[in-house]
């Protein structure tokens, strides 16, 4: 794990998303990153404040000695609501926990901070827009009690790595409507949130939104982004100017020549048309390697080979191709992806019939973490920058922009 490339990461996206902050979002572990050295690393490169899904995982960074802001937005009949108070954690309010959150507070003498959560259109999570003007009135009598302050208003967007769909403008334009609604019923929240990563990196590109100041807001929330991953279809990270974070290495376990017609791995699906060599990588399913990226690429040595056969949980299987002596591999490292000239996250995710989003989150605990630091930050990417500063400019010149941009 690369903090160096985090921290890249990070500035880039805030200089797109500039004036609004930048909230680094570290649930599921960042991504299967490291949550405390991800969200230091975040920090320390400009991230205003930390998101989460789970209180847990917001208890886990204050544990760390983390005491930036942390919002914490998905909870259950088990949340520990008292603790997240007692410890200065924002709560994201999405329904009936809104009376549970205010009883706790009264209880231990605290004003909890609430972002109320508004379905603009994906349909999970949030209140719905029919049920909006009477949480509004239900909240402003709480916050005049002293149970609660509303500081932020967010949603969330449903097919913003789609940028050519017409709902994520129509979501914006909802979001829109429910903020000024919530202004007229005497709210003043201090943040509103919309944009995510695809909707951050599209504010860097003239024509791409309606309503770039909206979907800006005050701050954005950004995941994928962070760890080097392009949430488009069509655009690589390093098209985008991302740099991937992690790398998943191991090292060639066995090499041995098998003749033609040679099965291999369960089910037998796949037999050798010609004698060659065979070598066996020690990770599999059990390491959350995808049980079904048959054909994707491993790099041994500067060479990519295919994985043949089926994905076992702890092993995989790749064709040399050749058979020529290659005991000389034995214990060479193997790259799955990730690191310069490297397969890419991508190369995997298409293999396994997946998105990039999980193949980086699903890698196991039992895959042990190491993070580095290159300071390739310290040559931040002059690409990056002039298109960040390309998409300011242009906000500025169509009145996109804020008064202090």
């Amino acid at each position: 794990m690369d903090l160096a490339a985090i921290r890249h990461n990070v500035r880039l996206l805030a200089e797109l998303a500039h004036p609004a902050a930048l909230m680094a979002v570290v649930k599921a572990d960042a991504y299967g990153h490291g949550a405390v050295p991800v969200a230091r690393a975040a920090l320390a490169a400009g991230a205003h404040g930390l998101g989460v899904a789970h209180v847990r995982e917001a208890l886990e960074l204050r544990e760390a000695g983390i005491r930036a802001p942390i919002l914490a937005w998905l909870h259950t009949a088990d949340t520990d609501f008292e603790t997240a108070l007692q410890r200065d954690i924002a709560l994201g309010v999405s329904g009936a926990e809104l009376f549970e959150i205010a009883a706790t507070a009264q209880r231990i003498g605290r004003t909890a901070r609430i972002h109320l959560k508004v379905d603009t259109g994906l349909g999970r999570n949030g209140f719905a827009l029919s049920q909006w003007p009477q949480v509004l009135e239900t909240v402003r009598g709480l916050e005049r009690g002293g149970a609660l302050r509303v500081d932020g208003i967010f949603s969330h967007l449903a097919v913003a790595d789609q940028p050519e769909r017409p709902e994520t403008d129509e979501q914006v334009e909802a979001f829109a409507a429910a903020v000024r609604q919530a202004r007229e019923a005497g709210l003043a929240p201090r943040f509103t949130h919309l944009a995510n990563t695809p909707a951050t990196l599209s504010l860097g590109q003239p024509g791409a939104l309606a309503d770039p100041q909206t979907m800006r807001g005050d701050i954005v929330r950004t995941g994928v982004g962070l760890y080097g991953v392009s949430p488009f279809a069509d655009r690589s990270a390093q098209e985008l100017g991302l740099l991937p974070a992690m790398t998943l290495r191991t090292s060639v376990a066995n090499i041995k020549r098998v003749p033609s017609g040679q099965g291999v791995s369960y089910g037998l699906s796949y037999r050798t048309s010609e004698a060659t060599t065979l070598a066996l990588i020690p990770m599999g399913y059990g390491d959350g390697v995808p049980r079904v990226a048959t054909g994707a690429p491993v790099m041994i040595e500067g060479r990519t080979y295919p994985v043949v056969g089926r994905i076992a949980m702890d092993q995989m299987v790749v064709d040399l191709r050749t058979t020529e002596d290659m005991s000389h591999l034995l214990g060479a490292e193997a790259v799955l992806f990730g690191g310069e000239g490297a397969p890419s996250v991508r190369e995997w995710s298409e293999a396994a019939g997946t998105i990039d989003y999980e193949i980086i989150t699903r890698i196991s605990p039992r895959v042990q973490r190491v993070h580095v630091d290159t300071r390739a930050d310290l040559a931040f990417d002059r690409v990056a920058q002039e298109r960040a500063a390309h998409a300011r400019a242009n906000a500025s010149e169509t009145g996109q922009g804020r008064a202090d941009d």
